[in-house]
């Protein structure tokens, strides 16, 4: 199988459990991820996002529905006014621990796997807008944050 990029969609942000949660999503699908798989993720992410701990609660997700059965979740949240907290979840690969092959049927992921050549573009622009509104000004700006994300298009192909 040649390796091809994939299309990523940029969705405004939610709130979540008190934390403002910026969205990416990538599929193949032009018609984006189905809306069962993107509400079982939802459903799940609570249990994914860290306990406050003073930082500005701002987490960012990136939802991937594979080729296959698979569906995953990776959330980032920032902790530690500087730090990435990581949790994810997946539904329908058995492999990773899911109890069937159905997308919608999210568990929580347990091996360390931070996310896969599609889902890891966000990261660097995600650490660098965290910089440019949170950490570098004088006063952070949160609403300036969440308003700043990759642009859509494909996974990569981006210099």
């Amino acid at each position: 199988m040649a390796f091809t990029e994939k299309l990523l969609r940029v969705l405004p942000p939610v709130e979540v459990g008190g934390r403002s949660i910026k969205r990416y999503h990538v599929t193949r699908d032009p018609a984006g991820i189905e809306p069962e798989v993107e509400r079982a993720a939802y459903a799940i992410l609570p249990e994914l996002l860290p306990e406050p701990d003073g930082t500005p609660q701002a987490t960012f997700i990136v939802l991937h529905r594979g080729e296959d059965d698979g569906a995953y979740l990776n959330a980032y949240s920032w902790a530690w006014d500087n730090a990435l907290h990581f949790a994810g979840a997946a539904g329908g690969q058995p492999v990773l621990g899911c109890p069937d092959d159905d997308p919608t049927h999210f568990v929580r992921l347990e091996p360390t796997l931070i996310g896969c050549v599609w889902e890891l573009p966000p990261l660097l622009h995600e650490r660098d807008a965290w910089v440019r509104h949170m950490l570098a000004p004088d006063r952070p700006d949160l609403a300036a944050y969440l308003a700043d994300s990759l642009p859509e298009g494909t996974t990569g192909d981006r210099s």
